[in-house]
């Protein structure tokens, strides 16, 4: 057994001085009598899919006007109405609050200020946060507790 923990350890410290040497930021090799893992504490994701193109925007002639945006819900943010649209960073499930048996972040009326938490968008088994980019009052939500969310879809708007 002492002779597994030594052959253990040292590819263990052959494995750091490769990925010192190399820079890599995490590795993982397993075979029939040992796994190691070394690095961050998970491995890194995988870069997003790449962009679509998307049609040149044209500018609005009041500051502060949101073009229409349509959602995943069929629903319009309409541009006649003023304020902030944030929108999910990622696909995924929207989830107003931290668990089922708390209350949501935020709801229609409430004062927010920029950093606050305003909801979650889980994906890949990942709860992310997302906060706040400006201060105002939550004028309206767009989307169900539960929800699968979109990129950029919009979920709520901020005035």
């Amino acid at each position: 057994m002492q002779y597994e923990h030594n052959e253990l350890l040292g590819a263990a410290k052959e494995y750091i001085d490769l990925m010192k040497d190399s820079g890599l930021g995490y590795f993982r090799i397993k075979n029939d009598k040992f796994e190691i893992e070394l690095g961050e504490k998970h491995p890194p994701m995988m870069p997003p899919p790449p962009m679509p193109m998307q049609q040149p925007q044209t500018a609005f002639p009041q500051q502060g006007m949101l073009p229409p945006q349509p959602d995943m819900t069929g629903r319009e943010t309409s541009g006649h109405k003023s304020g902030n649209v944030m929108s999910s960073p990622i696909v995924g499930t929207f989830y107003a609050a931290p668990s089922p048996d708390k209350p949501p972040f935020v709801t229609v009326g409430r004062q927010v200020s920029k950093g606050d938490v305003l909801f979650i968008i889980e994906s890949m088994k990942l709860m992310n946060e997302v906060t706040s980019e400006f201060d105002g009052v939550v004028a309206e939500i767009f989307v169900e507790d539960g929800e699968t969310v979109e990129f950029g879809q919009p979920i709520l708007r901020i005035e």
